[in-house]
């Protein structure tokens, strides 16, 4: 059986398509899911930024793990492999010395609590992270520190999560945000796996599954 997967951004969800989010038999969303509401309630997966502050707020009380998407999800994912951040370490204290708690890495942290709360947790891998870096290279980004994590999680998906036959949709996704991110390379990334069909945007009035 075919899946449908939706992941979603924290960006702008355009109307109407909420029921078609909710209906996917996969939803992924990020962080602290600023897009449950406006982007439908259901939540499989909650993708992470694991390192630095975005990591330390979400784990600091109970906030961010008694919301709604959280309690729901069956699993945690944590963007970043803790390798590849161990790698940039050294390089970004010269290069971005503001950056100081940028890798800090707060895997256990998560890993902790989805065991006290039995939920899966899963790490993507770095060979994600260094394929994507290497196929960026193709849209000519300007200097940047790291892929965003919607880009990381979109990469695998497609490469080892999504079977033959299941379709990927992406909402939410503005391609804008943090300085160090290489937004408009990513956008003509995603554009590219757009137009070899292999994912689309939800977009109404066109908001429903390809046959």
């Amino acid at each position: 059986m075919s899946r449908r997967i939706v992941i979603v951004g924290n960006g702008d969800i355009p109307d109407g398509v909420a029921g078609t989010i909710d209906a996917a038999d996969m939803v992924i969303r990020f962080n602290g899911c600023r897009s449950a509401g406006r982007g439908g309630r259901k939540t499989d997966v909650v993708a992470v930024c694991n390192t630095g502050r975005p990591a330390m707020e979400m784990l600091a009380g109970g906030r961010w793990k008694a919301s709604e998407t959280v309690r729901q999800t069956g699993e945690i994912w944590c963007v970043r492999a803790s390798e590849v951040f161990a790698a940039l370490r050294a390089p970004l204290a010269e290069s971005h010395p503001d950056l100081d708690d940028f890798c800090d890495d707060h895997t256990d942290g998560f890993r902790t609590f989805a065991e006290m709360t039995g939920r899966r947790l899963k790490v993507v891998p770095a060979a994600v992270h260094h394929a994507v870096v290497a196929s960026l290279r193709a849209f000519d980004p300007a200097p940047y520190v790291v892929p965003s994590s919607g880009l990381i999680v979109i990469a695998h998906v497609l490469d080892n999560v999504a079977g033959a036959g299941d379709h990927v949709s992406l909402a939410g996704f503005g391609h804008e945000g943090w300085m160090w991110h290489p937004f408009a390379a990513e956008r003509r990334w995603v554009d590219a796996r757009i137009a070899a069909g292999r994912l689309d945007r939800l977009d109404p009035p066109s908001a429903c599954w390809r046959s």
